[in-house]
């Protein structure tokens, strides 16, 4: 039994769904505007094979999930999960509409992904994997139609795979032009300074915001995470930069605790020889899984899958503040069971959006033809993310209502705008 359970693929679509109809409920949302977010534009599942190592092919199964393109171009991630399916694609698609609207993005939402476990594959047989998906894709993708970027088990390596994919596949006089097919691809390659801690860096600074507007700092704060792949560690990493104190860690093969304080480059320098195992760091010692959301701290960071906290396990948790650094870490029903016990949800939608945030300014870069430096990219993501962060806190305290109805209120708000003023063709 590993210690992050797999996210539920039927509750993680009734999650969004019940936080929409809530949100439409609340603002009393046009019913034909309704009845458009409800559902994706498209669905698209393909079936392609690649050749192994060893000479055998395999057939493998991807998928893209678009769900709303109202204010710009589809956006969103791709993982490489054994739990991906078209119903977990279609909740974190409209999670993505929801969180480029909410964050002012020209963008709509998507997401998708390869039913697979990448540990069991090689690099060049992973290469191969996603350079046959971007193939097969064709044009369902595109530098103005939607634009992937990395997500779970998905890096800048694989964006750097897809993008020289897609740009092959077009004349030689057009392939500059396709570079922004997708983003969070490395610096090298077109990418943007910054891009691979802007999600954590997101986290970190939706803390920081909160505590702030509290008249408290972050320093002596103890804060626990699971997950520590990108998002965990840079998360951790500015926390600490902070004077936070990081008491425990988990992931897929343990969970770690030491009560002074877990030195966070030491871990993410044992982690990384072990695909991202965080299982035998000697700065820490091993605890019972069953029993990290019931650590006595202040921030809690699910960082991880999807539907971690639910109504079996909510109680337990201590922490005055839960961040979701990952999609749809919390269910409705243990949501329920945090707010009715004081805790603050920072949502997913506001919290982690410094990825998508981020990788719109890497898409401006290229499309610009332009190169930014880190402290300016650093410098335009704080600023947006801060106005973000205001514009929710004044609903906050206007609806005297939690977060994520208020983060959700804004999204929403904007798209039903557009298709107001737009109307619906013919």
């Amino acid at each position: 039994m590993t210690a992050i359970k797999e996210a539920t693929k039927k509750s993680m679509l009734d999650n969004v769904m019940q936080q929409f109809n809530k949100t439409a409920d609340t603002i009393m949302l046009n019913p034909n505007i309704r009845n458009i977010l409800s559902i994706t534009n498209n669905e698209i599942i393909l079936h392609f094979p690649v050749k192994m190592d060893t000479g055998e092919v395999k057939i493998f199964t991807g998928y893209r999930v678009q769900h709303n393109n109202a204010l710009g171009p589809y956006k969103g991630g791709l993982r490489y999960h054994p739990t991906v399916d078209v119903e977990d694609a279609k909740a974190l698609a409209m999670w993505m509409t929801w969180k480029t609207s909410l964050a002012g993005l020209p963008y709509g939402g998507a997401k998708g992904g390869i039913q697979i476990d990448p540990r069991e594959y090689s690099i060049g047989e992973l290469e191969r994997i996603t350079r046959r998906f971007t193939y097969a894709l064709g044009e369902n993708i595109g530098p103005e139609h939607d634009i992937p970027a990395p997500d779970v088990n998905t890096n800048e390596q694989t964006m750097a795979w897809m993008a020289d994919t897609f740009m092959s596949t077009k004349s030689s006089s057009e392939r500059s032009k396709n570079q922004h097919v997708v983003t969070g691809k490395p610096v090298g390659s077109g990418g943007l300074e910054g891009r691979n801690r802007s999600t954590g860096y997101g986290v970190y600074l939706t803390i920081k915001l909160l505590y702030q507007s509290r008249g408290e700092q972050l320093a002596g704060k103890k804060f626990i995470v699971q997950g520590f792949g990108n998002v965990g560690y840079w998360t951790s990493h500015f926390l600490t930069n902070d004077g936070a104190i990081l008491l425990a860690v988990q992931d897929a093969h343990a969970t770690i605790i030491n009560e002074n304080g877990i030195a966070v480059e030491d871990l993410f320098e044992h982690s990384k020889p072990r695909k991202g195992s965080i299982q035998g760091f000697d700065g820490a010692v091993e605890m019972e899984p069953a029993a990290f959301f019931g650590l006595q701290c202040d921030i809690l960071i699910p960082a991880a899958l999807g539907n971690q906290i639910t109504a079996e396990n909510a109680y337990q948790v201590k922490a005055e503040v839960v961040a979701e650094g990952a999609n749809g870490p919390i269910d409705t029903e243990g949501e329920a069971i945090l707010l009715q016990n004081g805790i603050t949800i920072i949502p997913d939608i506001m919290c982690n959006s410094g990825g998508v945030i981020g990788s719109y300014f890497e898409w401006l870069q290229n499309r610009n033809g332009e190169l930014w430096q880190l402290d300016e990219v650093m410098f335009k993501i704080d600023k947006k993310l801060t106005e973000v962060f205001k514009k929710v806190e004044t609903v906050v305290k206007e609806n005297q209502t939690d977060w994520r109805t208020a983060a959700y209120i804004l999204a929403i708000k904007r798209i039903e705008t557009a298709y107001i003023q737009r109307g619906i063709f013919p």
